[in-house]
């Protein structure tokens, strides 16, 4: 049970910037895109993304054997954006998004380390 609820935590996590996809503009509320701009349509398609992260997770909530590769997609897609961030000098505008990717990090080590034992 507990593992479930990880999951859809984790899930949760990633609603907000998937919502994008059917909200466009929630881009420009969250990022400070203009609609009109190249960047709008990356930040579209990376809503899209997202939507496959909630998706992989809600599977993993409830059918176990998918779990192992759910942590693998979760651990690449929030690894990468802490390892980015990190990199660019941890840029105040990204803080809140860095730290729900930190506090889902940890959720996912729970659940990843469940997955694997």
């Amino acid at each position: 049970m507990i593992e479930r609820i990880c999951w859809l935590l984790l899930a949760a996590i990633h609603a907000t910037p998937s919502l994008a996809f059917v909200r466009p503009g929630l881009i420009v509320r969250l990022y400070g895109v203009a609609s009109d701009t190249p960047a709008f349509l990356l930040l579209r398609h990376r809503a899209a993304l997202f939507l496959v992260i909630v998706a992989v997770a809600v599977w993993a909530a409830f059918d176990p054997a998918s779990r192992r590769v759910a942590t693998v997609a979760l651990a690449i897609s929030m690894g990468s954006f802490l390892l980015l961030y990190a990199s660019a000098g941890a840029p105040a505008a990204l803080r809140a998004i860095a730290i729900a990717d930190a506090v889902g990090m940890v959720v996912l080590l729970y659940a990843g380390w469940s997955a694997f034992a």
